[in-house]
């Protein structure tokens, strides 16, 4: 149950459509995940603070040399 819950507070924090996390605020005119890599392009770890306390979320940017993120389309 704790990790589900984390799971909820991770994906509500993520405001942007990614993988397997799709909103549909988050879509562009053809109805496809929309990407925002400038405020989430980073690896996150959330980290135990106690029982009765809310996690912390710790951030590593991803820097891209060779390929870049780009906008997928399934169609």
């Amino acid at each position: 149950m704790e990790l589900a819950e984390l799971m909820c507070i991770d994906a509500l924090q993520r405001s942007e459509s990614c993988g397997g996390h799709f909103r549909e605020e988050s879509q562009t005119p053809e109805g496809e995940a929309l990407r925002d890599d400038v405020n989430f392009s980073y690896v996150a770890a959330w980290e135990y603070t106690g029982d009765d306390a809310r996690p912390a979320l710790n951030k590593e940017p991803l820097n891209f040399e060779y390929v870049k993120p780009s906008q997928r389309s399934y169609k």
